[in-house]
């Protein structure tokens, strides 16, 4: 993913694709377990696409990263009913 096409992105959507990175970097970490992960350079690549949504979010100015993913997964997790 290009920081272009981050930027491009609203602050809203930036932390959806933050949860969706964290969740895809779980699964390749679960497939590198079981040795089923074909390709190792895909966990690095998700791992710095994270770093670039973490970059433009601070360059926004933003507070409390974290915070707001936490509550994100929260809400997520409420809505599937788990």
């Amino acid at each position: 993913m290009k920081i272009a096409e981050l930027r491009a992105m609203k602050s809203e959507e930036l932390h959806g694709e933050m949860d969706r990175l964290r969740r895809h970097v779980f699964d390749l970490r679960a497939q590198a377990v079981t040795e089923k992960l074909e390709n190792p350079n895909q966990l690095t690549s998700a791992k710095r696409d994270i770093a670039r949504v973490y970059t433009v979010l601070n360059e926004r100015g933003e507070t409390e990263i974290e915070q707001k993913q936490y509550h994100i997964e929260a809400v997520a997790t409420h809505r599937r009913g788990g």
